[in-house]
């Protein structure tokens, strides 16, 4: 996950009044009391864990596309076809957490009769972070896997038009100590959102996270967000992000690529696509036995050497899982620009936000 830079303009804000303002905002949009506070949680969630590009951050963006990009702040996930374990979902055109909750909740319950159930999603838009999701897995004793596709902001290998998505994938396995392995990443070296936070504070993004427009490694963030992002593993990456994306759309008839939109005119609405997984442990092994064994996994892990200059070894999700737990008692760490973007959004559905300066 990324360090973010520090600013002295920076505050912390409790999950819970957190919580409160940003679904009233998304209420004002015209979402429904439960699906506002739903999609408000995904965003709080990913905070808490020290993700801010996938937290309320996003605020300003979802209230436009909720508002005035075309987005239905009403849209109801259904079910197209359900065979065996294969399951076909239509989001309806909501936020896309509303629609990847329903579709790995489906899944999940078809699991439990058929070991294995894989959600393909449709007609759906940005998702948030893919870990919201697979975490709902695990705390049935399952794996969670889940994929989705974005608007293109990497080239192929040695090009310079964005044709591909980071496309993030999120895999989580449960622990019986309950650290569980969350692993959830792009296969850019940075996210977009990410970038942004950069920006937000002036400061330059780390070496091997971006090209400029003529394909150039640099390290300014205004100009990485007109480049491209580079991949991860060179080919390799834009190979799996290739991968995650079409398993992401070409199942449910969603949008590939180019198809969704550009980073410039922003996504088309309705059109985004993701994958969501759930594999029922007990089908296959004990899960008792199994969880034990993800533990003595991690464990293998915390009891491996290191290097003279790490001063400790982590498993996928365990910094994150940390933060969490920091950040629930200290509050979260939101830069000033963050909370003028809320506090702009709220202003815009007629929502009173002005608690937020007091924090």
């Amino acid at each position: 996950m990324a360090i973010y830079p520090k600013s002295e303009n920076d505050r912390r804000v409790t999950g819970n009044m957190l919580q409160s303002i940003v679904a009233n905002i998304f209420q004002g949009c015209g979402m429904s009391d439960a699906d506002a506070a739903l999609l408000t949680e995904t965003l709080v969630h990913a905070d808490l864990r020290g993700v801010h590009s996938h937290g309320v951050i996003r605020v300003p963006d979802y209230v436009a596309k909720l508002t005035e990009q075309g987005v239905d702040p009403r849209g109801r996930p259904a079910v197209v076809s359900e065979r065996a374990g294969a399951i076909v979902v239509n989001s309806g055109n909501s936020m896309g957490q509303i629609g990847g909750t329903f579709a790995m909740q489906r899944a999940i319950k078809k699991a439990r009769e058929t070991g294995i159930a894989f959600a393909a999603v449709g007609g759906s838009n940005h998702c948030g972070a893919l870990d919201w999701c697979t975490m709902m897995a695990v705390r049935e004793d399952m794996i969670g896997l889940a994929g989705t596709n974005a608007l293109p902001t990497m080239a192929p290998w040695g090009g310079i038009d964005k044709i591909v998505g980071i496309n993030p994938i999120s895999i989580a396995f449960p622990a019986a100590s309950g650290r569980h392995f969350v692993l959830d990443f792009a296969f850019g070296a940075t996210a977009h959102g990410k970038i942004r936070v950069y920006q937000q504070k002036g400061s330059p993004v780390p070496e091997g996270w971006a090209f400029d427009v003529d394909g150039n490694p640099t390290t300014d963030a205004g100009r990485a967000l007109l480049g491209l992002i580079q991949p991860i593993g060179g080919h390799k990456g834009v190979g799996l992000g290739m991968a995650v994306g079409m398993l992401s759309s070409l199942l449910s008839g969603a949008a590939y690529g180019p198809e969704l939109g550009n980073m410039i005119d922003g996504p088309k609405a309705g059109l985004d696509g993701h994958f969501f997984i759930a594999i029922n442990i007990s089908h296959f092994e004990d899960p008792v036995r199994f969880k034990h064994r993800v533990d003595r996994v991690l464990d293998d892990v915390h009891a491996s050497r290191h290097r003279t200059d790490v001063e400790r070894l982590f498993t996928p999700g365990e910094i994150e899982a940390e933060i969490f737990l920091r950040h629930e008692i200290d509050g979260i760490v939101l830069s000033a620009e963050t909370i003028t973007g809320i506090m702009s959004a709220a202003q815009k559905v007629g929502v009173d936000a002005s608690v937020l300066l007091l924090s």
